[in-house]
């Protein structure tokens, strides 16, 4: 009679546990929705200025935005590493890590507890190359400068906090699994019937958008669709459609076609590639 029950109990468990869970994180993020509006024109100010992917949203979709990154930002601790903080700093971090995952669920990539922020490039244990962001059991690691040159556009599809937080999203869903998002994990599979084919040509020497970065393993081939997907996306879809398209049903969003109040226009993304090409050449 106690192994049924015990038994039941564990069924019980399993069973309820994610229901419950997600009724717990909706109670929660209710009592820190007032908290939020008294912060939501200092996120505001900071993200609006630097964020081209939030200039890019209605106006619903930015307050939805603006709320994410307040919870997300809350639910972390920042350490500065030889670097003084100023408030900009987990703002724009926290708004980086919420437009790779606006199309998700689960956001929070609540594995992770502390984000560590450097100034410049840094060496990472026995590796003799400097880096300029990591992931891994201990936290998510950004050197600031190289982030602020991403978040600027001042590197032609680079941005290491998009390519350091894809890392983050796939930690959090397939090593840990302490969120994993329904809709990512199934649509992951699919993107990598389409993903695996064009890195396993890039390890024999075949070349694309992606670069040859891509090309060392799959965990940075996926690092760097994600920076491509956001940065460059008109090029992306014309070089890989079908890759491009995995991506778009991965996330659940396509940078190329977000609304605004009037809907962007492809012309101003054409400009930007044509920045970008002449930044390259």
């Amino acid at each position: 009679m106690e192994l049924v029950i015990l038994l039941l109990v564990i069924v019980g468990i399993i069973v309820f546990f994610e229901p419950l869970n997600g009724l717990y994180n909706r109670i929660i993020e209710k009592l820190a929705y007032k908290k939020f509006l008294a912060h939501e024109p200092f996120l505001h100010s900071i993200i609006s200025k630097n964020i081209r992917f939030y200039k890019r949203l209605t106006v619903e979709e930015q307050h939805r935005f603006l709320f994410r990154t307040y919870i997300f930002r809350q639910s972390k601790r920042f350490h500065y590493i030889e670097l003084e903080e100023i408030p900009e700093m987990s703002v724009l971090i926290s708004a980086v890590a919420v437009q790779l995952t606006f199309g998700l669920e689960r956001y929070k990539l609540n594995y992770f507890k502390n984000i560590f922020v450097l100034k410049d490039d840094y060496h990472y244990g026995l590796y003799s190359r400097p880096f300029q962001g990591h992931v891994d059991h201990s936290g998510i690691y950004l050197s600031w400068d190289n982030f602020m040159r991403g978040v600027q556009g001042l590197t032609a599809n680079c941005n290491v906090g998009l390519h350091e937080m894809g890392h983050a999203l796939t930690y959090v869903n397939f090593i840990t699994q302490t969120e994993e998002d329904k809709h990512f994990k199934k649509e992951f599979k699919n993107f990598s019937k389409v993903a695996r084919p064009i890195f396993e040509s890039m390890q024999t020497g075949r070349r694309n958008i992606l670069g040859d970065y891509a090309g060392t393993n799959y965990h940075e081939f996926w690092a760097v669709c994600v920076e491509l997907f956001f940065e460059n996306p008109i090029r992306f879809r014309h070089e890989l459609p079908d890759l491009f398209a995995a991506m778009k049903k991965l996330l659940n969003q396509d940078p190329i076609v977000i609304l605004n109040t009037n809907r962007i226009k492809a012309s101003d993304f054409f400009e930007d590639y044509k920045m970008q090409k002449m930044s390259v050449n």
